[in-house]
């Protein structure tokens, strides 16, 4: 039996008016886009600035239009919600941005912004402190965090915190938007492992945002990419990070660092050979 996915596009797109002086023009920012998020897993969502994948990222969260096709959350549409119909949604979907800092209200205690989603969904001021102290373990923070505030933290910290408020009320997907990309690389590598434990512990999907492929292939089962608004090739994460087929991916791929010079030099001369194969056919 076919397992439902828990999120769903089909023929998605998102159309902006453009105003100049003299004339209103349209840009399509995606288009026809099409994929499915399982319960449990994680799809990455790779592109250039521009391609795209930000857009998509605001669409699911209810921040961009969607003008065309459906998008599914548990099998139900979610194209059109009302706003009190969209905060609803909200306990079963949350967003880890980019820069943790400007996610996180600078004026409030590391207490109080954990506090906030929970009370707001309804749980009792001691049970909701329970659960604080429970999302300080689990992010590997100090309890002595909770009377800080974030200006006081580092931005691998800062990134940890807003981690446990993501996950306080239990979601089923948080989309992941380059949550890493502002972090030197042993903090991404560490925030990275946290995400991972995170979703074997609770079984939340993903879609993880990223310009970088050698951040997605430690993450996601499967990567999708993205260019000039459409997708150009999606597929199992593995392959996607070591032979992808579109050139694009390639490019992409190409443009990684790796810390080892000996295994970037091999990529490249996987990569070019593929290439060469492709043109041969």
């Amino acid at each position: 039996m076919t397992q439902m996915p828990l999120l769903s596009a089909r023929g998605l797109g998102v159309t902006y008016e453009v105003r100049s002086f003299l004339r209103k023009t349209r840009f399509n920012a995606i288009r026809n886009i099409d994929f499915d998020i399982a319960p449990g897993e994680a799809l990455g969502l790779v592109g250039e600035s521009g391609s795209g994948k930000t857009t998509l990222g605001r669409a699911i969260l209810g921040l961009a239009p969607i003008t065309a096709g459906e998008l599914t959350f548990d099998g139900r549409p979610i194209n059109n919600l009302t706003p009190e119909e969209r905060r609803g949604l909200s306990s079963d979907i949350q967003v880890i941005f980019q820069d943790p800092y400007s996610s996180l209200n600078p004026a409030m205690s590391i207490e109080d912004i954990l506090a906030e989603p929970l009370l707001v969904a309804g749980m009792s001021k001691a049970d909701a402190r329970q659960r604080i102290t429970e999302l300080l373990d689990r992010v590997q923070l100090p309890r002595t965090a909770l009377t800080r505030v974030p200006r006081e933290f580092s931005g691998g910290q800062r990134q940890r915190i807003a981690i446990a408020r993501a996950i306080a009320i239990r979601p089923r997907l948080i989309v992941c938007d380059e949550p890493v990309s502002a972090l030197d690389l042993t903090t991404q590598a560490k925030v990275l492992e946290l995400l991972v434990e995170i979703q074997r512990e609770f079984g939340i999907s993903y879609l993880f945002i990223s310009h970088d492929l050698s951040v997605v292939r430690h993450i996601c089962h499967r990567v999708m990419v993205m260019f000039k608004g459409e997708v150009v090739e999606q597929g199992d994460g593995d392959m996607m990070t070591s032979a992808p087929s579109h050139p694009y991916s390639r490019q992409l791929l190409m443009s990684a660092p790796i810390a080892n010079p000996a295994r970037q030099r091999e990529r490249r001369e996987t990569l070019r050979a593929l290439e060469a194969a492709s043109a041969g056919t």
